[in-house]
């Protein structure tokens, strides 16, 4: 008897093939086989002109969605059936979430297989694991399917009515989701706290004291037995201390003249105060804390983590990574309780096995936490991993090992001293037993070191001791805005919100930013001046698609569909087409939706008015001549955009850039501008004789007020040539570009090596010594950077018309390969692993072909043939993406 199996990817293929017996053939179904129309050319010719048509699902008839297999899948799903001939049974084996029981759904729908059909689900892929998984395969669940296939066409219809309307009222190409528009949401609002915030100042005073020769610190905290104000005391919409709060604000001058009066005067302690403290372990991953700890630790977008994390299953190291379960097997606890007890001694185990309870509203994917799989585990350096993949890994392994460890005791001690009326605070952390922090603190890399960094010891000090005052003075503090969410910050608010899935987040964040709504900088999630329109416009006509609750609900109710409690078509009809249907509102509102205004960003405190143009955002403003504009800066954030700004922005336009002076050898102006990318200097004016004029852009933490002559000559004289290199007698360079300064070794055919400058060098100064010294350090890469000066994460070999390399690089937007100037894409469903040597040289020939193409039609464009047949298909491509919205509406 011979059994056809059928997973998602090769790599998971692979990986299980090894587990079955020899009569069993697996294959990939490279993801989802069937879905919604995606384009105008996917939509069936016999529907084409129904009024439904563009969504993809006829609201007239219960909602029915209409399922088309893309063309890059009708060549899989025609192996996936010629393959199931020659078969006595046919195994689904997908994964065990609702997107792999609806995946397993639409192949037997496509398939219609004439032999018997099982499913069989797995959240690890080892050898027990499958075994046990055969024994118990069941049938597809129908209500799984249709809880899924119900979120699906609920965010079809979100994706698909909204978004056409902001191409109308805002921008062409926005996009606005079930999930999507909430997210953007609570970064706007972030946004317009910071805004609305108003600095507060403080001063206090800081000692540094002695106790029989051992140092410690103590910080002011009573002034005559007041509370002295601190930053929590102070209102941030007005940056005053808040209404009713018993606290002594101290200026500056108060905090010298406290300082001058408290010098030379004897300390008193007055209390001490020793207080026992447990800290018990971190639950085991899930789904969202791996990618809030991955982003915090690691700096990993929840994006990459979740396609590092999905390798790692497929290859067998881990278990299924989309969870909300904190749960762990007994064979998990007895795996992790071994680690513990080999590692560090019975000393660390916990006394019991510990169980933890998932507390994650709603949660129903797969039953057990993100866990190094089988029955031992595997420490990371048996892995045989490297790179991201092992840095994951690592992170799994601690927290679940970690997980089974004994508490951490630790004692917190508090003194008090009094010096006149001035009351201080000394504040000490003891671990008296480091327990499960050995292995694993959260948010550090070093446990050892983490350990090191929380302790904060002090001399044994007891009541009445006078300690010695070695230095005190006044230290003035500003209070901050609210911090700006980061990707782990935003995962963790959706979540306890009860906002969309974890499985989602991740994909959720990448349309955010892939669409322009926020700009990922130094790790926070800033929002666009878009994004501010998009969600003025949402939270006036369409308040319930951008309120947590009513989402959350909605996610609640999609649960209840899951679990039988609900009726999915009741449900459905009610939302799009009931009296307050969102189809009705949008029909009621687009009217009423005044388009200028739309594109209109409201701003307090702000004369000008902000526009969102079809280049990006500008301000305009009515002077006594008519109306001025000016493009903003993209690194200008809205809350920083202020009057001053605004100034300085219109200044330019309409007297034209501030002149710096005159360079010192070709006596022409050098002016400093403000363009689309950031504050620059400009040599000379633009003309026909000079149509581009030599520009640099300003160096990092320089203003347009604090460049100076000296220095904007620098910047314009690079590269600065440093010398030739004595090994190899290549010329020696620093410069900048767009990743910031760095220095160049031209190695003549063996290319170019680069290394960027360090905080304390300075690209107009460096020598050529330090530029040697820089250039023999290791080069640590950077990801959107050229492929020379990274490892790859695969090497597939030498191109046969060349010899030169083909390999396979990590790119900002996914893995890709590279042969010589040609990079492409790995396509969407193959991993880096599923990628041959035959398999790329076929994709790098397409796109060689595709852009030889592309050059030819260009070179001809002088042609009115083909000047013709630009228009016809400008208006054919117009046509067509006008008629069905692109793929907003991804997955929530």
């Amino acid at each position: 008897m011979s059994t056809l199996v059928i997973v998602e990817s090769p790599t998971k293929a692979r990986t299980i093939r090894n587990y079955l017996p020899k009569d069993y053939r697996v294959e990939a179904s490279m993801g989802h086989v069937r879905d919604l129309p995606q384009s105008a050319s996917e939509i069936p010719a016999n529907i084409k002109g129904e009024a439904w048509a563009q969504l993809g699902v006829n609201v007239e008839a219960d909602f029915e969605p209409v399922y088309v297999v893309p063309k890059d899948k009708k060549k899989i799903v025609t192996q996936l059936k010629d393959a199931l001939k020659d078969v006595d049974e046919l195994i689904l084996a997908t994964d065990e979430d609702r997107e792999g029981e609806s995946i397993s759904w639409h192949l037997y729908q496509l398939l219609k297989p004439k032999v018997p059909t099982k499913r069989m689900v797995f959240h690890e892929i080892t050898q027990e694991a499958i075994k046990k998984a055969l024994k118990n395969c069941r049938n597809i669940d129908e209500q799984l399917v249709r809880a899924q296939e119900t979120r699906r066409i609920l965010d079809r219809l979100v994706g698909y009515t909204l978004s056409p309307l902001l191409w109308k009222k805002i921008a062409w190409g926005l996009s606005a989701g079930r999930v999507q528009s909430v997210a953007v949401r609570l970064l706007v609002t972030k946004e317009r706290q910071r805004r609305a915030f108003h600095e507060g100042t403080y001063w206090d005073l800081k000692a540094n004291l002695e106790q029989q020769k051992s140092p410690f610190n103590s910080q002011l905290v009573t002034l005559a037995k007041t509370k002295v104000a601190t930053g929590s005391d102070f209102d941030p919409a007005t940056g005053q201390i808040v209404a009713g709060r018993n606290v002594v604000l101290l200026s500056e001058e108060d905090a010298v003249a406290l300082k001058e009066r408290l010098n030379g005067k004897p300390w008193n302690v007055t209390d001490v105060e020793e207080r026992p403290v447990t800290r018990k372990p971190a639950p085991p991953f899930t789904t969202s804390t791996l990618q809030q700890e991955s982003n915090r630790k690691l700096r990993l977008s929840a994006r990459d983590t979740m396609r590092i994390a999905q390798n790692l299953y497929e290859q067998g190291y881990i278990t299924y990574m989309r969870t909300d379960s904190v749960h762990l097997s007994e064979q998990a606890i007895a795996a992790a309780r071994s680690c513990v007890e080999k590692l560090y001694g019975q000393q660390y185990l916990s006394p019991q096995p510990r169980q933890y309870t998932t507390k994650s509203k709603g949660a129903q994917e797969a039953h057990e936490a993100i866990r190094p799989a089988g029955s031992t585990f595997r420490t990371p350096q048996e892995t045989g991993l490297s790179g991201r993949e092992l840095a994951v890994y690592d992170l799994i392994w601690k927290r679940t090992v970690a997980s089974q460890m004994a508490d951490s005791r630790q004692t917190q001690v508090t003194v008090q001293l009094q010096v006149e009326d001035a009351g201080f605070r000394s504040s000490g952390k003891r671990i008296d037993f480091p327990g499960y922090l050995r292995a694993y603190v959260e948010g550090s890399d070093d446990p050892e070191a983490a350990l090191e960094d929380q302790e904060v010891i002090l001399p044994a000090l007891k009541v009445g001791d006078h300690p010695n005052c070695t230095n005190l003075e006044a230290v003035g503090h500003e209070t901050q805005p609210p911090a700006r969410y980061t990707e782990a910050t935003l995962v963790k608010t959706l979540e306890s919100e009860g906002i969309g899935r974890p499985s989602t987040y991740a994909s959720i964040i990448g349309t955010i930013i892939d669409k322009g709504y926020a700009q990922l900088v130094s790790n926070a999630l800033i929002p666009t001046f878009t994004a501010f329109a998009v969600t003025d416009l949402l939270e006036k006509h369409f308040p319930d698609i951008v309120d947590p609750s009513f989402t959350s609900k909605m996610e609640q109710t999609l649960d209840d569909i899951a679990d039988g409690e609900a009726a999915w078509l009741p449900y459905l009809r009610e939302f799009y087409l009931g009296d307050k249907g969102l189809e009705t509102l949008v029909k009621e509102r687009e009217n009423l939706i005044d388009a200028n205004k739309a594109r209109t960003v409201e701003l307090e405190n702000l004369n000008a008015k902000v526009r969102i143009g079809k280049y990006g955002p500008y301000i305009e403003v009515e002077n006594g001549e008519g109306v001025v504009t000016a493009s903003i800066p993209k690194d200008l954030t809205p809350a920083d955009l202020d009057p001053k700004q605004v100034e300085t922005l219109l200044r330019q336009k309409t007297t034209g850039p501030d002149q710096l002076g005159r360079h010192p050898e070709t006596g022409e102006p050098i002016y400093v501008k403000i363009g689309t990318y950031g504050p620059y200097v400009q040599l000379g004016d633009k003309s026909d004789e000079n149509p581009k004029p030599k520009q640099a852009s300003l160096l990092k933490g320089v203003t347009p007020e604090t460049v100076t002559l000296d220095m904007a000559v620098g910047l314009l004289a690079l590269p600065r040539t440093l010398g030739t290199h004595p090994g190899t007698g290549g010329k020696i360079q620093a410069s900048l570009g767009r990743f910031g300064p760095y220095v160049v070794h031209d190695q003549g055919k063996e290319g170019k090596d680069y290394r960027s400058l360090k905080a304390a060098d300075n690209v107009l100064t460096i020598s050529l010594e330090r530029a040697l010294e820089l250039l023999s350090e290791p080069k640590k890469g950077r990801s959107s950077t050229n492929s020379k000066s990274k490892a790859a994460l695969r090497e597939l070999g030498k191109h046969p018309d060349d010899d030169e390399p083909v390999n396979i690089y990590d790119g900002p937007y996914g893995p890709y390969i590279k042969h010589s100037k040609t990079n492409v894409s790995i396509p969407e469903g193959q991993s880096v692993e599923d990628i041959t040597l035959s398999a790329a040289l076929t994709l790098l020939a397409a796109k060689a072909s595709t852009t030889k193409s592309t050059r030819k039609t260009t070179s001809k464009s002088t042609s009115s043939r083909t000047k013709s047949t630009t228009r016809s298909t400008t208006k054919s491509t117009a046509k067509s993406s006008k008629s069905v919205a692109k793929k907003n509406d991804a997955e929530d």
